[in-house]
């Protein structure tokens, strides 16, 4: 399923293409490259042993990270499952693996690869499996908006933040120009760092977490908020506007948590009295200000885990994960947000075929799709992550 709205506020300079199914090539973007090789069927009812059969001889070599959102054919071979840069840890703690195999999207392969030794290959399952946020800035336009930044004056005041969901460039940029990395748990002490550094935060790539953060955690008004669109001069801004803000989030989002709506809190409300509604801060603004509860992928985990048998509990985010939550917690009645259901479609790419093709290659010492990021964007990225480690009171950080 696309998202309308993801489709109409993403437009790159080059001919809109959503590549969804990786026929096409498009090395400058995350939206879809070609995957070589030939997959073996989905219908093949052995998929499941030969995965089994190439890890197990793999052995310690291989290490397989599994992210909250893929699918349960993959988390089933997960050596860990967490958010993004839990597991980027997770492969930098393992260095007797010689392949880190992500099953994620690109950028947190890129993480991954920052963070391993030169030793080890970060390899991505599918390189289609890219991230709709991560595409809404590329470094190009980002570099646009820190020149209308410094047109209107306000560039030297301006602190960037990107959030983790963003392209190893954009993390470089960040580390470049003395900002730092935030996930959805440390945001707000992101922001507050940032705002001990400078008099305003230029916030990458999505608009709500950045809005979410400024208004309901650090006390702002909405009013200081104004959204940098990289499609139109100038951003859509004025210099005054940009003078006059404190906070320029730029006009991205995620297009799986970026169709919840206040509808969807109100029907489930009517639909199922005494419900708790409980949401990441990817929603938009006027859905986190009614849900009960807003947190991270991990806090929204913990919250149901800890939660009394008998409760009630509509979750908004990626469905793979909410109908895992339902069949673990059977004493709790779990359901979706939105009454039309919506997978990541591009988290949803690394499948059980793409998987077991990636471990037999690898044991046929094939090693296909690595991740590689070049040097100098993995040092200025490093830095940027390396901030955000370093803030006081940091005590897990994840999406």
């Amino acid at each position: 399923m696309v998202d309308n709205e993801a489709v109409s506020e993403f437009a790159p300079e080059s001919a809109l293409s959503l590549l969804l199914l990786g026929r096409d090539a498009d090395p400058d973007s995350e939206r879809g490259v070609e995957c070589p090789g030939a997959l073996p069927p989905a219908s093949d009812p052995g998929l499941a042993q030969r995965a089994a059969a190439a890890k197990a001889a793999l052995g310690d070599s291989v290490f397989i990270l599994g992210h909250h959102y893929q699918r349960d054919e993959v988390i089933a071979f997960a050596d860990v499952t967490g958010d993004s840069f839990k597991l980027a840890q997770q492969a930098a703690a393992h260095p007797e693996a010689k392949y880190v195999v992500f099953c994620g999207v690109h950028f947190m392969a890129e993480s991954a690869d920052i963070l391993t030794s030169a030793e080890q290959s970060v390899i991505l399952p599918d390189l289609a499996a890219g991230c709709s946020m991560a595409d809404m800035a590329n470094l190009s336009q980002v570099e646009q908006c820190w020149a209308d930044l410094d047109s209107a004056g306000v560039a030297e005041l301006t602190i960037p933040v990107t959030y983790m969901n963003s392209t190893a460039a954009i993390k470089a940029f960040t580390g470049r120009h003395g900002g730092t990395v935030c996930t959805s748990s440390n945001a707000e002490r992101s922001l507050a760092w940032a705002f001990e550094h400078g008099q305003k935060v230029l916030f990458l790539p999505d608009q709500h977490l950045g809005r979410n953060t400024a208004v309901r955690e650090l006390g702002m008004r909405l009013e200081d908020c104004v959204v940098y669109n990289p499609h139109r001069p100038q951003g859509g801004l004025s210099a005054k506007q940009l003078q006059d803000a404190r906070m320029i989030l730029w006009q991205g989002h995620c297009s799986v948590h970026g169709r919840f709506t206040a509808d969807n809190v109100r029907a489930v409300r009517e639909r199922i009295p005494g419900i708790t509604v409980i949401v990441h801060p990817e929603c938009r603004y006027e859905v986190v200000d009614l849900a009960d509860v807003v947190g991270s992928t991990e806090k929204i985990i913990a919250t149901i885990e800890a939660a009394p048998a008998g409760s009630s509990w509509a979750i908004g985010t990626e469905l793979n994960l909410v109908k895992r939550l339902a069949l673990a917690h059977p004493d709790k009645h779990i359901t979706y947000l939105d009454a039309s259901v919506c997978f990541c479609s591009t988290m949803n790419r690394i499948d059980l075929p793409h998987l077991t093709w990636t471990l037999e290659s690898l044991l046929a010492g094939n090693e296909v799709n690595v991740i590689s990021v070049d040097a100098d964007t993995a040092h200025w990225a490093k830095i940027a992550l390396d901030r955000m480690l370093a803030l006081p009171g940091l005590v897990q950080a994840s999406d």
